[in-house]
This record gives C-alpha cells, sequence and structure tokens, in this order.
C-alpha cells in the first residue's frame, strides 16, 4: 500500500523521513502550515498519484499528555470551524452545512496504537494555537475526549475525504495546551518520538485491511 504522510514544517517531515521516507512507494512532504495549506498541498498529491492511505503527522499541544508521548487520533475535529453567538460557539454542523468530524478506520487506529504504545482520543484542528488557560479549558468542555491540538489534520482529512482515501493522525506531543511557556516545549523529545513511531508503522500497515 502506498501511503502518503503529510508534515506541516521540513523538522516533522524529516523526522518522519528518517524511519519511513526511504521506503518504497511512500511519500513523505511538508505541506505548510494549517488546515488550509494542508489540504492544498494534500489534494494536489493525490491528484498526481495514487494512495491507499494519507497519515497527518507531526507535533503538537497535548491535553493531559507529557511531552513526547505518542497520540493517535480516533476522530479529527475541526475545533473552531463554526460560528461565534452570544449564546457561545456553534458549530458548522450546527448552522445546516459542512462537516467538523472524520474518522479514521478503526481496525487501524487499533493497530497503529498497540504496535506503538500510543494513547487514543480525538485531535482537534485549529486555526488559532490555544494560548491561555480558559481557552484550554473551554475545548476540553466541548471535547472531553481531546488528546491533541494542532493545525493541519482536518485539512488532511478533508482532501483524503474528497479523493476517498483513507487517513490516519498521528501526533507526538511538544508542549501543553494552555498558556505559552515556550521554556516548558519539549520540540526535539517530539520530533525524536515521532521519528520512533514512524519506525514501527511498516508492518502494521504491511497487514491492515481497509475496513
Amino acid at each position: 500500500m502506498r501511503v502518503l504522510v503529510v508534515t506541516a514544517v521540513p523538522a516533522e517531515r524529516d523526522a518522519v523521513t528518517r524511519a519511513f521516507g526511504g521506503l518504497p512507494g511512500h511519500d513523505v512532504i511538508a505541506a505548510g502550515v494549517g488546515p488550509a495549506a494542508a489540504a492544498a498541498a494534500t489534494a494536489t498529491a493525490l491528484a498526481t498519484g495514487s494512495y491507499g492511505l494519507v497519515v497527518s503527522a507531526g507535533v503538537g499541544g497535548g491535553f493531559r499528555a507529557a511531552p513526547g508521548s505518542l497520540l493517535v487520533a480516533d476522530a479529527i475535529v475541526a475545533a473552531d470551524l463554526g460560528a461565534d453567538t452570544p449564546d457561545g460557539f456553534v458549530p458548522v454542523t450546527a448552522l445546516g452545512f459542512g462537516t467538523v468530524e472524520h474518522r479514521p478506520p478503526s481496525t487501524l487506529v487499533r493497530a497503529v496504537a498497540a504496535a506503538t504504545a500510543a494513547t487514543t482520543g480525538t485531535v482537534l484542528t485549529v486555526s488559532t494555537v490555544t494560548g491561555t488557560a480558559d481557552r484550554a479549558a473551554a475545548l476540553l468542555a466541548a471535547h472531553p475526549r481531546a488528546v491533541a491540538e494542532a493545525m493541519e489534520g482536518f485539512g488532511v482529512a478533508e482532501a483524503a475525504a474528497q479523493a476517498g482515501v483513507p487517513v490516519l493522525e498521528i501526533r507526538t506531543v511538544s508542549n501543553a495546551v494552555g498558556p505559552r511557556d515556550r521554556a516548558a516545549w519539549r520540540i526535539g523529545e517530539a520530533l525524536t518520538a515521532l521519528t520512533e513511531a514512524f519506525g514501527k508503522l511498516p508492518p502494521v500497515l504491511e497487514g491492515w485491511t481497509h475496513d
């Protein structure tokens, strides 16, 4: 099965490539930051190549997860796609159109989590990274199963869905979601964990049958 891995920045791409990019038929790209860039680059790659799986991968902020932790999405959710109202945030689906969630194949999520000792849960896609405790608490209240936030997964998933290709999202934690404290970020640890995770994926993908 040919796999397309979509990261945001070159450092993430290189972390994946160290373990995975040299395998025949698999491609790893750095699409840019945010859901729009991720969707555009993923759609372009899918239009020019034949793939059996798309993986959104990179580092992100963790909810209740320590730096270096590995997380696999069982739901990829656009957390800020909707409307602000006097009664609070309303997702676009409640407005009567669109979607805010994509679900990766459950058998693949379980197999990857088992092989890598990852935690599964909802990974949120945001266009603005959370920087306050209040915002982090609001996201958890709205999405109790959230394990991480990042900026590209939903864009990748939208493009994959349009092409009829299954999607997976893998994140390693570089920092806690909440007040920005750059001194506490552990990006190097997160990138190392990303390389280690992708080193364990080939046998899982070889044995997976799309459900």
